[in-house]
């Protein structure tokens, strides 16, 4: 990524030489199953499972499969020990931690226990997720405030979200880390102003698990995070964490014969479904624990800064405020790319088309944006293949 500049005056200007590539993660490609002939820059969407907990979850479909009556009958007191495992990990109570599929799914949960009418007011950003953005529209009136992504600070993303509350605001639905822009919404202050304000607390924390060494950090009156991103766990394995006041109130999705037993039980049994997903979950973090949380994040935060700063000397391409605490970064796209959601995929799969490179693509009014991950089955390689691509890809339209 070194080599000549642009020509200015007749002369041409050395490009300032490239940031130092951060060495490989030792044996964090061979923990996983992934197709060599894509670069994986997306952990952040749908995650990736080692191959150890593959392991485990086969064995468990396994023993379903040997002795169906003996597995399920015995299933719900197996889920509650997993949660036990996993809510030790992240610092949460297990009673007040529930198993469910998603972060959609425990958003669904916990606004339904809030028992909103018609007029309540649910304050949310444009930066939240569509499908959690749009549960809160089926219950009650949603405010959105305009976070610019160019924010320059935590600060400033707490003045805009608490100057967006009005007298019928009755909760704040917020990201934890926002999906798209890779930043910090839902800060311990920004909960603090809100609790002290009276407003229920609902924290989007899909990418926490893993990824942040306290993700329950601030104390909402709702949290809920999936595991299948940072967390190394299967699809499908999520949590919500329900503070005492609320979890008599949480609704079980379906009647089930755990009712009795209230939450979390109730919310997580589902009858003959699959929950080896749910049971292998600890394996991934106990995974991460060997390998060393903080190793981990910071090998995986330098990797993503690698690309974001490769990324930035392409023209037009701009970086957003990131965090060293975040395996992702993005940036802002030339305004013509990006501005709706239909030209967002056609970019994101003409990039996985043409150049190999899983990446989100976001879109945004004006101009929309890129988002890189880094996780330990990257390779410096990997980013430098997007950035040179991405040029030429650029260069032709």
């Amino acid at each position: 990524m070194t080599g000549s500049g642009p020509t200015i005056d007749g002369v041409t200007h050395t490009s300032i030489p490239a940031p130092a590539a951060p060495a490989a993660f030792p044996g964090g490609a061979e923990l996983f199953r992934l197709g060599p002939r894509v670069a994986h820059l997306n952990h952040g969407s749908f995650g990736a499972v080692p191959l150890p907990v593959s392991r485990v979850q086969r064995q468990l479909a396994e023993e379903a499969d040997d002795n169906p009556d003996e597995f399920f009958l015995g299933v719900a007191d197996r889920v509650a020990d997993a949660r036990t495992r996993i809510a030790a990990h992240i610092g949460a109570d297990p009673a007040g931690t529930a198993l469910v599929s998603n972060a959609t799914e425990a958003a669904n949960l916990a606004l339904d226990a809030l028992r909103l009418a018609p007029d309540d007011e649910v304050l949310v950003t444009d930066h939240g997720y569509g499908t959690v953005v749009a549960a809160a529209a089926r219950r009650a009136r949603v405010r959105t405030v305009a976070l610019g992504p160019d924010l320059p600070d935590e600060d400033a993303v707490r003045a805009a979200v608490l100057a967006g509350l009005t007298s019928r605001t009755r909760v704040a639905l917020l990201d934890h880390i926002s999906s798209p822009t890779a930043r910090f919404i839902a800060t311990p202050a920004l909960l603090a102003d809100l609790a002290e304000r009276g407003v229920t607390t609902v924290v989007d924390g899909a990418h926490a698990p893993g990824m942040l060494a306290e993700p329950l950090a601030g104390g909402p009156d709702f949290w809920f995070g999936n595991l299948h991103k940072w967390g190394y766990a299967p699809p499908g394995s999520a949590l919500l964490v329900t503070s005492p006041a609320h979890r008599d109130l949480v609704p079980a999705p379906v009647p089930s014969w755990e009712d009795h037993r209230g939450y979390p039980r109730a919310v997580e049994y589902r009858a003959t479904v699959d929950y080896t997903g749910w049971l292998a979950a600890p394996e991934g973090l106990d995974l991460l624990t060997g390998l060393g949380p903080d190793r981990v994040r910071a090998h995986n935060s330098a990797l993503a800064a690698y690309g974001a700063e490769l990324l930035a000397r392409l023209p037009g391409l701009t970086p957003l405020p990131s965090d060293d605490r975040l395996a992702m970064r993005a940036l802002r796209l030339p305004s013509r790319l990006g501005r709706t959601q239909d030209e967002a995929v056609a970019l994101r799969e003409e990039i996985a088309t043409r150049l190999g490179c899983r990446v989100l693509i976001w879109a945004w009014p004006g101009g929309g944006g890129i988002r890189i991950c880094g996780q330990v089955y990257n390779a410096p390689a990997e980013y430098e293949r997007l950035a040179t691509g991405l040029r030429s890809l650029l260069d032709g339209r």
